[in-house]
């Protein structure tokens, strides 16, 4: 049977060996579980996709195939069906109230100057009749966001990976305008993940205190990421600029 190496950071290499976990079995899951995603994105036409198949978008959120049903919409609107990194992004920020517009928040990136940003840049090219789903850009940011998934160690596909997916991905029009209107993949994953530690920690204050918090609750999670990720930003902005990269940058 053939041998993959996985590297570890020095803590959680410790922590795997302390608890006894099976690293060949766990990573085997994951590694299926991405091929499986891949595959389907890959093989998707636009004439038989469909974001509700539970096949197609294994492991995706209901935000998150709500965000590409959007995309499908617009994509059928506009160029016969293949769905661009443009339509994508359109789509998550559609989608309201999803993690990856607080993250976006967090970076100062306003939504409505994403909006008028990607309107200017255009799209990313037509179908031939029977061709695939997605534009090669978009297959590539959306093969990108399983592998920040992977890698974050999360067991589920939400807005705010497909984010990070079409940030890390080069060539789309989504990518280059979030990067150019300050959204730097090494800010951005950050963000995800002080976001994320921040909403466990709310939401395990607000059951403790005021179950069904509502509204009150969500205004309350933003402030919270805010506070949390302020000084991160900070110092990753300081060490940038400490390094020569004004940040904003590229990967």
């Amino acid at each position: 049977m053939p041998k993959i190496n996985v590297y570890l950071p020095d803590e959680l290499a410790e922590a795997v060996k302390d608890t006894g976990i099976p690293v060949s079995a766990v990573c085997q899951r994951a590694l299926e579980q991405a091929v499986r995603r891949i595959t389907a994105i890959r093989e998707s036409t636009a004439d038989t996709f469909d974001p509700e198949d539970p096949t197609a978008l294994v492991s995706f959120t209901p935000r998150a195939r709500s965000a590409i049903k959007h995309a499908q919409r617009l994509a059928a609107a506009e160029n016969g069906g293949v769905i661009t990194t443009r339509h994508l992004l359109d789509g998550v920020l559609a989608e309201e109230g999803n993690l990856a517009l607080r993250v976006l928040d967090v970076l100062e990136v306003a939504p409505a100057t994403v909006r008028q940003e990607l309107a200017r840049r255009g799209g990313e090219g037509d179908r031939e009749p029977g061709g695939p789903a997605f534009s090669t850009a978009a297959a590539n940011a959306l093969e990108m966001t399983t592998t920040e998934a992977t890698g974050l160690g999360h067991n589920y596909i939400g807005c705010e990976h497909l984010l990070l997916g079409m940030i890390s991905e080069p060539e789309g029009t989504a990518g280059r305008t979030l990067r150019a209107l300050g959204a730097e993949y090494r800010l951005a994953r950050r963000a995800v993940n002080a976001a994320l530690a921040g909403y466990v920690h709310l939401r395990a204050q607000t059951a403790a205190a005021a179950p069904g918090a509502g509204a009150a609750g969500a205004g309350a999670l933003a402030e919270v990421v805010k506070r949390e990720l302020a000084p991160l930003v900070e110092r990753l902005e300081r060490l940038e600029r400490q390094v020569g990269h004004e940040p904003g940058g590229t990967r």
